[in-house]
């Protein structure tokens, strides 16, 4: 059996325009797979893909290191959260912008 793959996100970009859920607003991830080196940046279709595809993909902070979840809302848009203690967070809204 082959290990599956973490990468950590560890900036993000936002789409311009209003957002009900400021998650949405999310248009890319920067990422790093911490075994590798290997860096990237993916949009959150693809983000969302490489998650429910069986992929992991983290957030850690000062305060340690969290899930990176998929969700759909009620009208069918993917986006991605971050869970804590089976806790939605805003891990993912607090990172920095990528180049």
């Amino acid at each position: 059996m082959r290990p599956r793959i973490a990468i950590r996100v560890h900036c993000i970009n936002k789409s311009g325009g209003y957002q009900e859920n400021p998650h949405e607003a999310i248009s890319h991830f920067g990422w790093i797979n911490d075994q590798t080196n290997e860096t990237g940046k993916s949009d959150r279709e693809e983000m969302w893909r490489w998650v429910t595809g069986g992929g992991q993909a983290y957030v850690r902070d000062a305060y340690g290191t969290v899930k990176v979840e998929a969700r759909t809302n009620s009208r069918g848009t993917h986006y991605l959260q971050t869970v804590a203690d089976n806790r939605p967070t805003d891990n993912l809204l607090k990172l920095s912008e990528c180049p």
